[in-house]
């Protein structure tokens, strides 16, 4: 539970000014994580507004249900994929909502989990990384399995690291060797071959990035995500996308203005919002937010 209260969702005030919370209003958080959008959502919406909440972690599900049992039925919880959006909103009899919140990238909850292989700081854990365990192939089956070209091709998209290559091969020299199934030995494959440690930045910090990327597929599941959610919204309705990586804050913007073209929204961020100095010093996880947000014309 201590876990639970140190979260700090990111953006929570610019999230909210935005979206608007009112009574009988209907919202959909895609990734509700451990629930601190949903709670201000839910708080703001008072006395009947209505959330559905989505994610593909069924231990964020479960903490987003403690922190969130006090609205009753005024909040539902499903485990899924928010590319199924459309259908879990047909599942609850919904046809379209007032707003959508999207809060990409891993929370507290799950970086600090000894058990998920999300950060190296857990040596032991083994590497999977997934988003859901209960589905797909683990990040140690993915290593396992792809070409040395393949490998560099992930760091380099994914994770924008320039010593890709010499990486991805030192990857396979060690797969050779033994399985590369911990963080820890991932990290320590990363660490030799970036030549040690220098600063305050471990050397496999853009290699875990990409891999979770890659594992989770998150970047084709958030443009098939953003690309049909206009059908989703109400006219007058908004949609907030809280982005952690450039490529995905690439592709929030590419997708609204594309659609902004057509006649479907309006941009309410030209530039992406970004945590104030104040939210940067108190919680550092969100230094490299950055939020986008538009509303559905008529």
């Amino acid at each position: 539970m201590a876990r639970e209260e140190a979260h700090r969702p990111v953006l929570l005030d610019e999230v909210c000014d935005i979206l608007r919370p009112a009574a009988r209003g209907c919202y959909l958080d895609c990734t509700v994580g451990a629930g601190g959008h949903a709670e201000r959502i839910l708080a703001l919406s008072q006395p009947d507004g209505k959330l559905i909440g989505i994610d593909r972690d069924p231990q964020a599900l479960a903490a987003a249900a403690r922190r969130l049992g006090r609205f009753g039925k005024r909040v539902s919880l499903v485990h899924a994929n928010f590319t199924d959006a459309a259908g879990v909103l047909t599942d609850h009899g919904i046809g379209s909502v007032h707003g959508i919140v999207f809060d990409l990238g891993l929370s507290s909850l799950q970086l600090d989990a000894p058990d998920r292989g999300f950060s190296f700081r857990h040596g032991e854990a083994p590497l999977d990384m997934r988003a859901d365990p209960t589905t797909g192939h683990t990040a140690a089956e993915l290593i396992a399995r792809a070409s040395e070209r393949q490998l560099a091709d992930v760091l380099w998209e994914y994770g924008d690291e320039r010593r890709a290559r010499r990486i991805a091969r030192a990857v396979c020299r060690a797969r050779r060797r033994e399985p590369i199934r911990t963080a820890g030995q991932l990290a320590a494959v990363v660490e030799r071959a970036a030549g040690g440690r220098r600063g305050r930045i471990h050397p496999a910090t853009r290699t875990f990035m990409a891999v979770r990327v890659w594992t989770n597929r998150e970047l084709p599941n958030l443009e098939q995500a953003l690309t049909s959610v206009r059908d989703l919204v109400r006219p007058g309705g908004r949609v907030v996308v809280i982005s952690f990586h450039s490529k995905e804050d690439r592709i929030a913007k590419t997708v609204f203005r594309a659609q902004a073209r057509e006649g479907v929204w309006e941009l309410l961020t030209r530039r992406p919002v970004v945590p104030s100095a104040d939210e940067r010093r108190a919680n550092p996880r969100a230094r490299s937010a950055k939020l986008r947000a538009v509303e559905r014309k008529a």
